[in-house]
């Protein structure tokens, strides 16, 4: 089965939006392709005040694919390692990043694509 990832900014499921930072989102929505199960995970990374990294806390759950806006150097070189597609370039809901890749509207990450506009992002 696949499992789905967007980094949103709620509780809202489906309908949240899709963060723009994905490390410092407050949560993940998850989505199972097949049976069209949601799940709602709070972000407890370090980034957050918790423990451990974004991209291990997605791996544990199980993900295959993340739908994002952008990300570091750092969390691409992570969820590649661990096997997870990093697509980018996501807007809007949550919802709508899952019917843009089902259609095959995506941008497979590399480490060239890493965002480095803010501060607390990837150094050197």
């Amino acid at each position: 089965m696949t499992k789905l990832c967007v980094p949103t900014e709620g509780v809202g499921g489906l309908d949240a939006t899709v963060g723009e930072h994905f490390g410092r989102v407050p949560t993940f929505t998850l989505f199972e392709v097949e049976t069209s199960a949601v799940e709602v995970l709070e972000n407890t990374s370090e980034h957050m005040g918790g423990a451990g990294y974004p991209a291990e806390i997605l791996a544990q759950a199980g993900i295959d694919v993340l739908l994002c806006r952008g990300l570091g150097r750092r969390a691409i070189q992570m969820l590649s390692e661990k096997g997870v597609d990093v697509c980018i370039g996501f807007t809007g809901t949550a919802r709508e990043a899952i019917a843009s890749w089902k259609r095959g509207d995506t941008s497979t990450a590399g480490e060239a694509d890493a965002c480095t506009r803010h501060a607390f992002h990837d150094h050197g």
